[in-house]
């Protein structure tokens, strides 16, 4: 018995990775030369998981807590995206978000750098503490770099 639980959670968690596409990529686009910003981004299907709730939430959260005076100057701004609105296909194809996808995108006179943090978001989302302290950690980072 003890053996089957441990398989269909590996069997799920495998799952979750599989439908909400996790691609770790980083890449440099240029846009705007005046433009220094954050972009957090959080793409989503239609159909959502509890874990993927779960993301939106604690991100909103997140920069609610630690970034409020940055998204009111939209030196931080945060999107949530659905990848299956026809309206959302080329923002979703520019960051290659086919599912579920937490990106930073870090526009640094005028160049963008992606960082994505879906893996993190999924080992993480169903811990608000932990994935708070540590996105908060990650967007110090890039923002000491503007």
């Amino acid at each position: 018995m003890n053996k089957t639980i441990k398989f269909l959670t590996i069997l799920t968690i495998a799952l979750i990775f599989t439908a909400c596409n996790g691609q770790n990529k980083s890449k440099d686009q240029t846009v705007d030369q005046s433009v220094s910003k954050i972009e957090v981004i959080d793409f989503h299907s239609t159909h959502r998981c509890m874990t993927c709730n779960a993301i939106e939430k604690n991100t909103k959260y997140t920069l609610e807590t630690y970034f409020s005076n940055e998204l009111k100057e939209n030196k931080i701004t945060f999107q949530v995206i659905n990848v299956d609105e026809k309206e959302n296909e080329k923002i979703a194809e520019k960051f290659e978000a086919a599912g579920t996808a937490l990106i930073i995108n870090v526009i640094k006179n005028g160049k963008e750098k992606q960082l994505n943090l879906t893996e993190f978001a999924f080992m993480n989302g169903n811990d608000q503490e932990g994935f708070s302290k540590q996105l908060k950690t990650k967007i110090d980072t890039e923002l000491k770099t503007l």
